[in-house]
Order: structure tokens, then C-alpha cells, then sequence
């Protein structure tokens, strides 16, 4: 019978060696996401995949609180991240680094994800919005590229960290084999 393996063994980077490691050439971006939780979440997979930074855009919630540690379990002490009042102005500043931008939006003009190969990008900007109204109209415009996950039952949109964990474990995993 397989045995479960104990954290110990599974060889984690502590936080310093988190820190000194390569990133993936890809950031992500929350429009004025609410929840607390949706917030953790989106860090603690920002950590599993060694994304390069995460950007809080507009009233999105910021470390230190209790509710983004529960559910970031300590992901929000090992991940580059930064708050910023307005999306555009660091969507703006990504396209200008050179970032291939990304929103995660059900538009007239999103591809489903699976048809996307991001290792074709240098650098990779991928934007989840808001629980209610998704990526703002005005940080739609300024995507070089909207992609929705592909959805084949009745509801018409999954959980933001959700979403976030599919999109980049997507974006992510042609460069982690390469390591």
C-alpha cells in the first residue's frame, strides 16, 4: 500500500531559499479581488509555482491579516508581492517591462485557455479580477490577450483562486519541467 509522504520529505525550500531561487518569468495581477481568503489562496499557489511577483491591485486586501494567512499559510512571507491603488498604472508599468498581459475574462474576444502556449512569452502578466465583476472594463482594454478556462456544466464562472490555481498551474508548467 503507498505510504503518505511526511512534509519533511518532500524536500520544501524554506522561505530564505524561496527567496534566492529562480522565478518563472510570470506575475500576477488581482483587480480588486475581495475576499481575504481568495487572496491566501492566490499566494499560497503564487508559491507552489515560483511565480515571480504578485501585484494587490486597487482594494484588494494586503498582508499582514489573519484571514490571507489562513489560507496562504505562510506563502504571504515568501512571495514578492506589492500593492498598488490602481491596476492600470501597473498594468501599464508591466507592458512597459516588456510583460505579455493576460486577462482572465469570459469577453466576446477570449480564447479558451488550452489553446495557449505561454512559453512562446518572455514574460507573462496574468490578471484575475473581482468576485462579482471580474477584470475592470478599463484593465480589459489594456490586455494583449483574454483567456477563459474552458467550463462544461451549468455555472458560467469558477471561485477567483480557483481560476488562478487552473491559469497559472497552465502558464507555469512548460517551464517547470525545464528546471
Amino acid at each position: 500500500m503507498p505510504r503518505k509522504l511526511k512534509n519533511i520529505e518532500l524536500n520544501r525550500l524554506t522561505v530564505d531559499e524561496f527567496k534566492n531561487t529562480a522565478k518563472l518569468p510570470i506575475v500576477v495581477v488581482l483587480d480588486n479581488v475581495r475576499s481575504m481568503l481568495n487572496v491566501g489562496s492566490v499566494f499560497r499557489t503564487s508559491d507552489a509555482f515560483l511565480i515571480d511577483s504578485l501585484y494587490l491591485c486597487g482594494i484588494t486586501a494586503k498582508p499582514p491579516h489573519r484571514d490571507i494567512t489562513k489560507t496562504a499559510i505562510g506563502a504571504e512571507n515568501a512571495v514578492t508581492w506589492s500593492h498598488n491603488p490602481s491596476t492600470i498604472d501597473v498594468v501599464n508599468n508591466l507592458k512597459s517591462e516588456g510583460y505579455v498581459v493576460f486577462g482572465v475574462e469570459q469577453t466576446d474576444a477570449s480564447v479558451e485557455l488550452n489553446t495557449i502556449d505561454f512559453r512562446t512569452h518572455d514574460k507573462v502578466a496574468l490578471i484575475f479580477g473581482n468576485e462579482v465583476d471580474g477584470v475592470s472594463d478599463e484593465v480589459i482594454a489594456l490586455c494583449d490577450h483574454l483567456i477563459e478556462i474552458p467550463q462544461l456544466g451549468t455555472k458560467h464562472s469558477l471561485n477567483v483562486s480557483v481560476c488562478a490555481g487552473v491559469v497559472i498551474w497552465e502558464a507555469a508548467k512548460g517551464h517547470v519541467h525545464a528546471k
